[in-house]
């Protein structure tokens, strides 16, 4: 039944992804602070859907800048060190562990440690 209303409502089965097909380097977004390598993986799904699901890594140095955020949103740690900062509170991320950061928050996430900072970062969004 659920196969047949989503269907109808024009989703496909299924999406599989391949990181290699999606993968783009790019500064990281809210400021442009050091580059990063960046899988848009949700934007290889067709709409409808009704989240984001992307994965970043954050070279040394770099960092996706403080930013509202209008969505609860999390960041789960898959490699490398990182600080979190959500309303002024920073806390150190290690492989994982996750933030889960709140709608209305000022978030933003850097790379510490002396490899890169690789994450999982996902969210819901508007197109359903």
């Amino acid at each position: 039944m659920i196969g047949a209303l989503l269907l109808a409502a024009g989703a496909p089965a299924m999406v599989v992804v391949r990181d290699e097909d999606v993968r783009r380097e790019e500064p990281p977004p809210h400021g442009n602070i050091g580059m990063s390598t960046a899988y848009r993986i949700s934007d290889a799904a067709p709409a409808p859907r009704a989240m984001e699901f992307r994965k970043r890594v954050l070279h040394r140095g770099a960092a996706i800048g403080l930013h509202p955020i209008d969505h609860d949103e999390v960041y789960y740690v898959l490699s490398g060190e990182g600080e979190v900062t959500s309303d002024g509170v920073t806390r150190k991320l290690k492989p994982g562990m996750a933030a889960y950061l709140y709608r209305k928050a000022v978030v933003g996430i850097r790379q510490t440690g002396s490899e890169p900072l690789a994450l999982i970062i996902s969210y819901p969004n508007n197109q359903h």
